[in-house]
């Protein structure tokens, strides 16, 4: 049932500056579509079927731009290690594990219920290099009800053995026999081309991954600046590159003519920026994540001054936790810090900003989600924040600023992705 009416607390961004907040509000679902909020329903919608949530808040559903489906596993651990470490030691390991479809399809399983009972109702994930563990991925994300981009990663060198596809041509066949398979086969999940990052890829790997780009019309995701190390060990191996978006760029995987998500952009400087911004690149960003592994801050308030995509990440498993409600919080305390220890220049992250990026600026990707505007995808969720005590009263601007610090998916009690109610 995709026409409908609910009704509740509506909180939505505006714009990336002003939160609107309507009570006692009616939202209308038309054909999966926001048709309006309203404050008295119109007679033409009079007949449609209605749930009445009460004083509970409905806020748009969130976009986790960037997540590892198979780290999920080890969430928590190894965060005293910095990126490179981290991965030989944790994720490459873990990651050979999918081999084993009994295995994957145990961890998968876990991966995605948590996906579905979270404020997340979009995604942009990383499996392996395994096909047959990542068509199970999407089967399984398929199922949850939520809409996602899903990537068979491609790494040809720099890896353990037990991890590293034999050859450029091994892994590209591999990747477009996996993108016939799965183009057409799902309504709600759909493959984007995943080199790992440029370490992993070898050039005739990054140019082949460029030719089924324009062959297939898919979008690309990978990552982009996050370390120092990392940055050092790109510009070795791409010596005539300018950066290290000049690098994907030179491969032709750097936006422009394709969706393209970056995830961190910790240390992107004034050229990349401005490369990003030109290309309409998105930048994933995943506060959570670069604390741990002590890669940064990202300047997102310099992305966002210089006209650049910004959504947010958990980036599992690096980031802790799937629940985007702590990575808001986290995106508005990393910008304080830049701010006052590092660049007074780029202000920090007001709230509605981090409200936006979670829902506006990473639903972009998708199209038009992340709003109840009329037109965007009716993606919302619904949360009980009277079940988060406080002996004051609160005004509905209060209220969704504690809920954006405090909540979780034990306070959701329900879920639309496209019109579809999932719980």
């Amino acid at each position: 049932m995709k026409n409908f009416v609910i009704k509740g607390n509506a909180c939505w961004n505006e714009n990336i500056e002003q939160i609107h907040c309507e009570p006692n509000a009616y939202l209308v679902c038309e054909d999966g579509v926001c048709a309006g909020v309203f404050h008295e329903l119109p007679e033409r919608y009079a007949d449609l079927p209605l749930t009445d949530f009460g004083d509970k808040l409905i806020l748009p559903g969130m976009t986790d731009l960037h997540v590892h489906a198979p780290q999920f596993a080890f969430r928590g651990l190894g965060m005293d290690m910095e990126l490179m470490d981290w991965l030989k030691t944790y994720a490459f390991p873990e990651e050979a594990k999918y081999k084993d479809l009994v295995y994957a399809d145990r961890a998968y399983a876990q991966f995605a219920d948590q996906l579905r009972r979270s404020a997340t109702t979009r995604a942009a994930v990383f499996a392996t290099l395994h096909v047959p563990a990542t068509e199970l991925l999407m089967e399984k994300m398929e199922a949850s009800g939520l809409i996602s981009y899903v990537g068979k990663v491609n790494m040809d060198r720099n890896g353990p053995d037990y991890l590293c596809e034999k050859s450029a041509q091994e892994s590209l066949e591999a990747t477009e026999r996996w993108i016939c398979d799965t183009k057409s086969k799902f309504e709600r999940t759909h493959p984007i081309l995943t080199p790992r990052f440029i370490p992993s890829c070898t050039d005739e790997l990054m140019h082949g991954i460029r030719r089924l780009v324009e062959k297939y019309d898919l979008p690309v995701q990978s990552h982009l600046s996050e370390n120092f190390s990392e940055i050092e060990f790109v510009q070795s191996l791409c010596r005539d590159s300018k950066f290290y978006g000049d690098a994907y760029d030179r491969y032709g995987l750097f936006g422009g003519d394709h969706r393209c998500i970056m995830a961190h952009c910790v240390h992107s400087g004034e050229a990349e920026i401005e490369l990003m911004r030109k290309n309409g690149v998105f930048a994933a960003h995943s506060p959570l994540s670069n604390a741990n592994l002590s890669s940064g801050a990202a300047p997102v308030g310099k992305l966002f001054r210089e006209f650049v995509n910004v959504g947010l990440a958990s980036d599992i498993a690096a980031g802790e936790s799937e629940n985007l409600f702590r990575s808001i919080s986290a995106a508005i305390r990393a910008s304080k810090l830049r701010w006052r220890m590092l660049d007074q220049e780029i202000y920090p992250l007001t709230v509605s900003q981090a409200f936006y990026i979670a829902t506006v600026g990473g639903g972009k990707f998708f199209g038009k989600v992340g709003s109840f505007d009329p037109g965007y995808e009716f993606d919302a969720i619904v949360v009980d924040d009277a079940t988060i005590p406080h002996p004051q009263e609160l005004d509905l601007q209060q209220r969704l600023e504690r809920t954006l610090y405090l909540a979780d998916d034990r306070h959701l009690c329900a879920k639309y992705v496209a019109g579809t109610r999932l719980f």
